[in-house]
């Protein structure tokens, strides 16, 4: 009972677990963008850190991930695993998306020190609705050039996406729904770093994008 959710789910997380800045740091030479900077292995810390093309290719595999998950994991056909007739597909594509978000936050493979879930979370929206990253670009922009913190752009950009929805959506997508709530509360809680130094003025600012820049 309920094999195709659990099987899905857990390709989901494995596939989540290979991160992008670890990959292309093995390729550059062993370099362990963990070791440096803020020693987040995400996109925007590989970026301080290893410069524009190192973050590219970071932010490309972490994207591509999250589409993988999202939009083929979903209409897999596994071997020996029938299509559960009791599975709703949009809860099946959503459980995969959110699976895969925590997988790059809590990667297996890396001993469970990831990222913060925001360039996977974004290639989630790409595979299930494109459309859905208008309205958190949009947010995401006004918020890093009004405060330069890129953490509090990404923050308010994930709470945006619930807050479309209701303004947008009648009736509510019941799990596109509880997918966006869960994920906004999911990055509020891996930027919590980010909201400590922020509240102690030593959090690193977007200079090039902060227009209120002193």
């Amino acid at each position: 009972m309920l094999l195709e959710l659990g099987l899905k789910s857990l390709l989901g997380y494995l596939l989540g677990s290979l991160m992008g800045g670890l990959i292309v740091g093995r390729l550059r030479g062993g370099v362990d963008i963990r070791s440096v900077g803020s020693g987040n292995v995400g996109g925007t810390n590989a970026l301080r850190t290893q410069g524009k093309m190192f973050a590219f290719w970071v932010v490309l595999i972490d994207v591509i991930k999250g589409v993988i998950a999202a939009a083929v994991l979903p209409q897999l056909r596994i071997p020996g695993v029938d299509i559960d007739p009791q599975v709703h597909r949009d809860w099946l594509v959503m459980a995969c998306a959110a699976a895969a978000v925590c997988g790059h936050v809590y990667p297996i493979w890396y001993g469970f020190r990831g990222g913060k879930g925001a360039a996977t979370l974004v290639g989630t929206l790409l595979g299930i609705q494109p459309a859905l990253l208008i309205p958190m670009l949009a947010a995401w922009l006004v918020v890093v050039l009004l405060s330069g913190y890129v953490g509090l752009a990404t923050m308010c950009a994930s709470v945006s996406l619930p807050i479309y929805l209701c303004a947008t959506q009648a009736p509510l997508p019941a799990a596109l729904t509880a997918f966006s709530v869960v994920m906004a509360v999911f990055v509020i809680y891996t930027h919590r770093s980010n909201v400590s130094r922020m509240l102690r003025h030593t959090e690193p600012r977007a200079h090039r994008l902060w227009l209120l820049r002193r």
